[in-house]
């Protein structure tokens, strides 16, 4: 695959799968816009990237829940580059996890800060709508883009506890990628949501059972998204694409 001149926003890009996704566009001769709030390691990461020599990237500072600096960002991919054919939303987590909630002293939903689930509400969701709200003018400028989302097979299982996790997530998988897609058809604008089941970015989603008896490496996941984003991908629009070893045909687990 080519993304030769083509340019890409990816957030959560100093760690995971949004760094692997950049490193791959770049890799492939693409230009991209790495966004995330650990400026330190992004600076390491973009640097690296560089030194390889082949597409360009740079650094963004930005918290997805705060829409001034989701702007900048935007401002940042305009500049350097002139357009955005890609915009990645990769920035995400469960928030009972990324926010260290003690289980014991906060063993159910009802006891555990709503602001928790506030932080996960909004980087999960917000964030993504707010980067689509930005980037969408000047996709509709230029008359082409694509925005992927990234789900999760949690949005379709739920979760009895980290509930700010599959809430936002299956808002992306069918609220928001369906209106983003009747919004841009019109415009040459593509939306498509790939969700993923258990994936090793952490050793811990080995636990995570599927009926292929393993966790996807994060690879499998960026080559997915790629291949939408490629031209071999451009009639795919509008989907939620699962990509989870095939938990999501396996009954719903009660307690």
């Amino acid at each position: 695959m080519d993304f030769t001149n083509k340019v890409a926003i990816s957030t959560g890009a100093a760690s995971g799968m949004g760094l692997l996704f950049a490193e791959n566009i770049a890799a492939l001769g693409g230009n991209v816009v790495m966004c995330d709030v650990n400026s330190e390691v992004l600076a390491e990461k973009v640097a690296a990237i560089n030194e390889k020599g082949v597409g360009r990237a740079i650094g963004v500072v930005c918290d997805v829940r705060d829409y001034a600096q989701v702007c900048a960002a935007r401002d940042r991919a305009v500049s350097e580059f002139g357009r955005i054919d890609i915009m990645a939303n990769f920035a995400g987590g469960t928030a009972v996890r990324m926010c260290k909630v003690d289980r014991e002293k906060h063993p159910e939903f009802p006891d555990v800060p709503i602001d928790v689930y506030d932080w996960g509400i909004d980087v999960n969701l917000k964030g993504p709508f707010y980067f689509a709200h930005a980037v969408l003018g000047q996709m509709r400028e230029q008359r082409s883009g694509l925005i992927i989302n990234i789900g999760s097979i949690t949005g379709a299982e739920g979760d009895g506890y980290g509930m700010d996790y599959p809430t936002s997530k299956a808002g992306l998988m069918y609220g928001l990628t369906k209106s983003i897609t009747q919004f841009g058809a019109k415009y040459g604008i593509r939306c498509v949501c790939i969700s993923p089941g258990p994936v090793l970015t952490r050793a811990a989603m080995a636990n995570m059972k599927t009926p292929l008896g393993r966790a996807a490496e994060p690879q499998e996941i960026i080559d997915l998204c790629l291949f939408v984003a490629s031209e071999k991908g451009q009639f795919i629009n509008g989907e939620n694409i699962m990509i989870d070893g095939g938990r999501n045909a396996w009954g719903r687990y009660t307690q």
